[in-house]
């Protein structure tokens, strides 16, 4: 079914997060600028005279990669264009979902719309002909090393001659089936386009930006959590006061977001200073573990408005291009897995603060003063281990040594592995997230607290979930049902509303934003 209603003009500049989600979850159709058809036609003119006056163009007239110096004859080029996309559907594994694939496409036509590939006018309307019937093209998501997604892009390139799998109404099918179904007819790749659909990083900057904003989103959520277990803890505030005077700007955004949410109910206090670090530097360990996600995102959406292909069409000519290596993107993105392993000791710091018995004369394992229960020393231990887990995802390997097609293709960034990291950490934050909030919510039911503000939302939720643990018993479904309620986009559109961090929620598109 066609997309009707409100439109994104693609035209060659940066997308946003929230154009993204858009795309992703068929919200908007999408519509090519003129003007920026027009640069397509243009860059289009400078190839076809290249090859016209028999100028050797990478991928069009020649081989590609150990098989660059191979020139192909004018009978020659149908075939191998053809064969080309094809030859690059070897991705395997499980599949990335329908959304980031519509994303990918997109980004795909938004890079071409910058003037600079030399592809025809003719295969964006192609690309934008299947994000318009919502053809979406299976993408197994092993196959790619970060330097230009030639084995996933394949998979996209060959759904548009006829060949692979797609998604289409709800059903995975062949591509001439879907293409069939859909109204649509098997694409013949020109020279320059068969290439073009495949040397690009269309794919990981796409899995990268829904990586990130479910990052942001889970980071958002911990914030809440985190000050729950502040209040269980009865932590002293003032840190947060203080480091609107001493802090970096982020800091002070967070710590102000944490003082005025701990208000509304009879907060306890069970110090005046020198609370623990894992609860008086709060603000700074959530505002530096955005900030790399800020970071991070800035460079992928600039990413998202230019060419990285090879080879390019600037100043009239067909250039040979290293834009193809997306090392910003990457290592900020690793930067910001390391981020977010402070993000995830701090919250296992406090879940140990909360099973320790040093505080508010909480008991050992919060269990309740003469029950005979092991309480929740095993969920503590759980935390440990969740930690870990994304401790493990920090270790950068973007400058891992890669050598392929003998010795030509030396760099590359692993960008889509990178990306795997991140969404396991992500993960792995999400259900730490929830036993924290357990946690918090039995400390607040032995202590006889009545939460309020963001803990008071945070309780509700836990006990919508979990009943008070006053005797052993299973755990797990109760842990992911809080886990599943805690990602969901009810509490994000509850948090967001009760209590904004505008520069933060709208730069994601969290909550009602998207």
């Amino acid at each position: 079914m066609t997309v009707r209603g409100a439109s994104i003009t693609l035209s060659g500049q940066p997308l946003s997060f929230s154009d993204m989600a858009r795309i992703g979850a068929r919200k908007v159709r999408l519509v090519p600028d003129a003007a920026a058809l027009q640069r397509v036609a243009e860059a289009r003119l400078v190839v076809e005279e290249a090859m016209a006056n028999d100028q050797p163009v990478y991928g069009s007239t020649t081989g590609v990669g150990a098989m660059k110096d191979v020139e192909w004859s004018a009978d020659q080029l149908d075939a191998f264009n053809m064969g080309l996309v094809r030859a690059h559907h070897f991705g395997t594994g499980e599949a990335f979902s329908s959304e980031i694939v519509r994303i990918a496409m997109a980004i795909r036509v938004n890079m071409a719309l910058t003037g600079r590939v030399g592809c025809t006018t003719d295969l964006v309307e192609a690309y934008l002909a299947l994000l318009s019937a919502d053809v979406v093209p299976v993408v197994r998501r092993t196959g790619s090393i970060g330097c230009a997604d030639i084995g996933l892009m394949g998979q996209i390139g060959a759904v548009l001659t006829g060949a692979g799998e797609a998604m289409f109404d709800g059903r995975r099918q062949s591509a001439g089936d879907a293409l069939a179904a859909a109204g649509l007819k098997a694409f013949r790749l020109a020279p320059r386009d068969s290439l073009a659909s495949i040397s690009t990083n269309a794919v990981g900057y796409a899995a990268a930006a829904n990586a990130i904003r479910d990052a942001a989103g889970a980071v958002r959520v911990m914030l809440a959590t985190g000050l729950t277990t502040a209040g269980a803890l009865g932590a002293s505030r003032d840190p947060w006061k203080a480091v609107a005077h001493v802090g970096t700007e982020r800091e002070a955004g967070i710590g102000a977001w944490l003082y005025f949410n701990a208000k509304g109910w009879d907060w306890p206090n069970a110090t005046h200073i020198q609370d623990p670090l894992s609860l008086r530097m709060m603000s700074q360990v959530f505002a530096t573990g955005f900030e790399t996600l800020v970071a991070a995102g800035k460079i992928l959406l600039a990413a998202t408005g230019r060419t990285d292909d090879n080879p390019v069409v600037a100043g009239g000519q067909v250039l040979t291009s290293g834009g193809s290596l997306p090392l910003d993107v990457t290592v900020f993105l690793q930067t910001a897995q390391l981020g977010l392993a402070h993000i995830a000791r701090n919250s296992f710091n406090r879940c140990v603060l909360l099973g320790n018995g040093q505080r508010r004369d909480l008991p050992v394992n919060l269990v309740k003063p003469g029950a005979i229960a092991t309480g929740f020393g095993p969920i503590i231990k759980l935390a440990g281990e969740l930690f870990a887990r994304v401790l493990t995802m920090t270790n950068a390997i973007s400058a891992n040594s890669m050598v392929v097609a003998g010795g030509i293709e030396d760099e590359a960034t692993f960008l889509p592995l990178v990306v795997e990291r991140l969404e396991r950490q992500v993960l792995a934050l999400r259900r730490l997230a929830a036993l924290e909030a357990m946690l918090a919510a039995q400390a607040m039911d032995i202590s006889g607290d009545a939460p309020g503000n963001v803990p008071g939302i945070i309780y509700a939720l836990v006990r919508q979930h979990a009943d008070t643990y006053w005797q052993d018993r299973p755990l797990s479904a109760e842990v992911e049902a809080v886990e599943q309620a805690l990602a969901s986009d009810a509490l994000m559109n509850e948090l967001i509303s009760h209590s904004t961090i505008m520069e933060l929620d709208e730069f994601f598109a969290l909550g009602p934003v998207a």
